[in-house]
């Protein structure tokens, strides 16, 4: 866009946002600048205009489904959090065990977790030694 439009553009755009639409028409002021025949024409015309009131139908239908949402969105948050403090928990404690396990006895690491104990006997019980 050339300098002069844009600069066109930019005044409009500004006295746009700066209209007080909801602010009555002073007509006797257009009519000294203009003419009353004219300003009378336009006001008629303005007169006439009528604009339908709005009536939302739509948000009633939406605001039961919106509020169901937020209530199992609230609850997934709360999930995700439990999810996350689980998370954190377990890392620690991997990076727990990976600081230690240079210097883990074998005793150590069962106690910690005790099933892999309970599988290890159960292959030495049923003679199962993985071949």
């Amino acid at each position: 866009m050339s300098g002069a439009g844009k600069k066109a553009v930019d005044v409009a755009f500004k006295a746009g946002k700066s209209i007080d639409w909801d602010e009555p028409i002073d007509w006797e002021y257009y009519r000294k600048g203009i003419g009353s025949r004219l300003v009378d024409m336009y006001k008629e015309a303005y007169d006439s205009i009528e604009i339908p009131k709005y009536v939302d139908t739509v948000t009633p239908q939406y605001k039961p489904k919106f509020e169901a949402l937020l209530v199992e969105l609230k609850e997934a948050e709360e999930q995700s959090l439990k999810e996350s403090e689980r998370l954190e928990k377990e890392i620690a404690e991997v990076q727990e065990l990976k600081r230690k396990i240079s210097t883990m006895t074998a005793d150590e690491y069962f106690e910690k977790h005790p099933e892999v104990k309970k599988k290890f006997d159960d292959e030495i019980r049923n003679d199962y030694w993985g071949y």
